[in-house]
């Protein structure tokens, strides 16, 4: 099968032929359909994550993907030969860059039937990431206000909408070019950061969460914010001691952890708010809860476009260079590749 590697840090990413897995008797062997290209990705090929989590290289890329169960390990009983499927991986399993991939049965999830399954493998990231700092760790209710930075991106746009569904009040932070397009998702408040101050378009709103997908001075504001007693989550980081925690890593790591997040946690304190960061891990459960509200018309990829999978190098560039609107996948299937925007 054909499969695209990352030989080394830093280094391209390389298509290669590799032998096609088979699965453990957990595991089901699917036939990717598309697979969706993130900054996460970047990020371990550039080694930002080493320290955290090193990996053995050569390494198959890629983490989100949706396509069609070929074969199923033994111990497999929920999930059938046929049946179409998509999930997420984590970024340090087998990749999803590849032809095909053997997944954990307990990571994927059926797919949304009202989707094509390039459009479910623009979800899986995306909507875990909403998923697990909405309802996961922010416990979103009726009556919260929420800010979802980057309302128009991969992420930010299955936030907006599943910010709506579970009751919330949402502002979002856009580009001019996208502010229509963040209200046709529902977003309340649309903030345009090429022309608004944060504070001065917020003033007098009691933000109970923010969704921070910027990091750096966007994370700062964004504490600022917040009521007291709220709570930003970040996704870019920095780390803080309670991931460090959760995932077990050594003294040293722990330390070097808060360092590199003492002056977020200082300012939240100092403002009386939570600064938590968010590193999503795979969950088929809370993905088949995310096909149903597909299913019922209330969540929908927002997708820039689809490559064919011989383009995955040039996706991940399309993803970095930023001005997309939505996910940026590839795909195996020359009928679903689409023009760029």
């Amino acid at each position: 099968m054909k499969a695209f590697v990352l030989e080394k840090y830093g280094s391209a990413l390389r298509q290669t032929e590799m032998p096609v897995p088979i699965p453990a008797p957990h595991e089901v062997l699917v036939r990717m359909v598309a697979a969706g290209l993130n900054h996460a990705d970047e990020r371990l090929r550039a080694g930002e994550f080493k320290l955290l989590f090193p990996i053995d290289l050569p390494k198959v890329m890629g983490g989100e993907f949706a396509g069609i169960v070929v074969e199923t390990g033994s111990a497999v009983t929920d999930i059938t030969v046929g049946e179409k499927v998509y999930g997420y991986v984590g970024l340090f399993a087998a990749g999803t860059l590849s032809e095909f991939v053997s997944v954990d049965a307990r990571d994927v999830a059926r797919a949304p039937q009202s989707l094509s399954l390039s459009e479910a493998a623009g979800l899986p990231v995306a909507a875990l990431t909403a998923w697990q700092a909405l309802v996961d760790m922010g416990h979103t209710a009726q009556g919260d206000t929420v800010l979802v930075h980057g309302g128009t991106g991969g992420v930010g746009s299955v936030a907006i909408q599943l910010a709506k569904h579970l009751g919330a009040t949402v502002a979002t932070t856009v580009s001019t070019k996208n502010i229509d397009a963040a209200r046709e998702l529902g977003a309340d408040i649309v903030i345009d950061y090429t022309r608004d101050d944060l504070a001065q378009r917020l003033g007098g709103t009691s933000l109970d969460l923010v969704l921070e997908t910027q990091g750096g001075t966007t994370l700062l504001n964004s504490l600022e914010v917040l009521r007291p007693g709220g709570t930003a989550i970040g996704i870019t980081g920095p780390p803080e001691p309670v991931f460090a925690r959760r995932i077990g890593v050594n003294r040293v790591v722990r330390l070097a952890i808060r360092a590199m997040s003492a002056r977020v946690r200082r300012r939240a304190r100092r403002l009386g708010v939570t600064y938590r960061f968010l590193f999503i891990t795979p969950d088929g459960a809370a993905l088949q809860e995310v096909a149903k509200l597909a299913d019922d018309g209330v969540l929908r990829p927002i997708i820039d476009h689809v490559r064919a999978f011989d383009q995955a190098q040039t996706a991940l560039d399309d993803v970095l260079a930023g001005g997309t609107r939505g996910k940026v996948l590839v795909t195996t299937d020359p009928n679903s590749v689409t023009t760029h925007g």
